[in-house]
């Protein structure tokens, strides 16, 4: 079967396994040529398939040993449809780990419903018994809030005003001028409600409450800030607000597990090339310029 490139907009539908798997092995080759480091014993990676998440499942396997449980959304291959990219990453993951005698196992599913994380609390408890170390890394344009059922969606939208700068076609290299309309009120609560910190709160407060989540455990989420060109559309939009509650969410979370000697944490990062990162206005041109 001859895998070809098929775009929608700023997505690529189809993936290949191969060359998913060799860039999965590249990250793995760069990490054991670095000197090891003191990790923590087992981990759990909430949105761990691609970007960040992957690697620091990478980071954390074959940095230190440490056995890991990924928990991601991907699509495996059904007739003539390829799976998603996370799913080929994910599964090249967990066979390089295994090849190697680590333990990783990965949990394919909503991370925002109650059902993943009592599917992850079992697990946890069967084989890892307790987590030292919670890295979260969700990305999502919605979410369905497990208690309530109601689903809310992420926009990218400016705040107060609309904003207006140059972005490129990632597809076609075009260099165009886009104009983004202000969000009301209800997208920005709509947008904090799936990219800010609640879900990642529930996770702790499960964990916690299953009783494996280990004494002094950590934490971590990401976050992203940008330049200025990106600022009024990202930093100080829609996605801002979200980022603000999730830094405010591992202010809340330190407190909480400080008591244990854990902590909360966020973590800046750089931009990367990911299907998320194409599909912000601005960002794709800034990024060509940046790599």
């Amino acid at each position: 079967m001859i895998i070809e490139p098929r775009i929608r907009g700023f997505i690529c539908t189809t993936s290949h396994p191969t060359g998913c798997a060799f860039a999965v092995q590249e990250q793995i080759d760069w990490t054991k040529q670095q000197p090891g480091f003191d990790g923590p014993k087992n981990a759990l990676v909430i949105g761990s398939s691609t970007g960040y998440g992957l690697a620091s499942r990478i980071a954390l396997t074959f940095g230190s040993s440490t056995s890991t449980i990924g928990v991601f959304f991907e699509k495996p291959a059904e007739g003539k449809r390829t799976a998603t990219a996370g799913w080929y990453n994910s599964v090249a993951f967990r066979d390089a780990a295994r090849k190697d005698g680590l333990y990783a196992e990965n949990i394919n599913g909503d991370a925002f419903s109650n059902e993943i994380k009592d599917q992850t609390i079992e697990t946890i408890k069967k084989d890892l018994g307790q987590v030292d170390l919670v890295v979260y890394s969700l990305a999502s344009p919605r979410r369905t809030h497990p208690d309530t059922g109601e689903t809310y969606s992420a926009v990218l939208k400016a705040i107060g005003q609309p904003y207006t700068g140059k972005t490129v076609n990632v597809q076609t290299g075009e260099v165009s001028e886009v104009t983004m309309d202000f969000a009301t009120e209800e997208e920005i609560d709509s947008t904090v409600a799936v990219m800010g910190g609640e879900d990642w709160e529930m996770w702790i407060s499960s964990l916690e409450n299953a009783g494996v989540l280990a004494s002094g455990a950590q934490t971590i989420a990401y976050t992203y800030i940008g330049p200025d060109l990106t600022r009024p559309m990202y930093r100080d939009g829609t996605i801002g607000r979200a980022k603000d509650h999730l830094e405010a969410t591992a202010r809340t979370l330190n407190n909480r597990l400080g008591g244990t000697g854990g902590r909360a944490c966020i973590s800046t990062n750089k931009a990367m090339v990911t299907q998320s990162s194409a599909a912000i206005p601005v960002v794709p041109l800034y990024i060509s310029l940046l790599y």
